[in-house]
């Protein structure tokens, strides 16, 4: 028997100000993509914003729906809306922000293990790793990697 370590490391921020300028303006996508969430059951909104290669933003909420699952992450809204409507571009990064009552959570919004998937998918497509931001009232977390929050990532090729 051996006994493995994963170790993961990432970058963690008390303030945007102290982020470049790019990941400022994808916590700030994010953030006010929470004013698109429609979240009548859990009252939690979240918001994300994905960076595409050609410097393109595109926003996403969570959207609850009564007949539970029937909703989607906002992770996954905007992931989606991104390969359906940028095909050709790949997905650099992923910022993620959640709060209720318009505030931001104490602690980070973390994606759920559907999201980390895709988030996956869409990095082997691209080849390139997709850094992952998750934002809160006291810090923001940056990975570098979708491997980061989801080591042992499931490839069926």
């Amino acid at each position: 028997m051996e006994v493995k370590e994963v170790v993961i490391s990432y970058e963690e921020y008390s303030d945007v100000s102290e982020m470049e300028a790019c990941d400022q303006e994808l916590v700030k996508a994010a953030i006010s993509a929470m004013s698109g969430a429609y979240a009548p059951y859990s009252h939690f909104h979240v918001g994300a914003a994905v960076r595409l290669s050609d410097g393109t933003v595109v926003k996403g909420a969570n959207q609850e729906n009564a007949a539970f699952p029937s909703g989607l992450c906002a992770e996954r809204t905007a992931m989606f809306s991104a390969g359906a409507n940028y095909p050709d571009r790949d997905m650099l990064s992923i910022a993620v922000a959640g709060g209720v009552m318009g505030r931001l959570a104490e602690a980070p919004a973390t994606p759920c293990g559907a999201c980390r998937q895709v988030m996956a998918q869409y990095q082997a497509k691209s080849g390139k790793p997709m850094s992952v931001i998750l934002i809160s009232a006291s810090k923001i977390q940056k990975f570098a990697k979708v491997d980061d929050i989801l080591p042992f990532i499931f490839d069926s090729i």
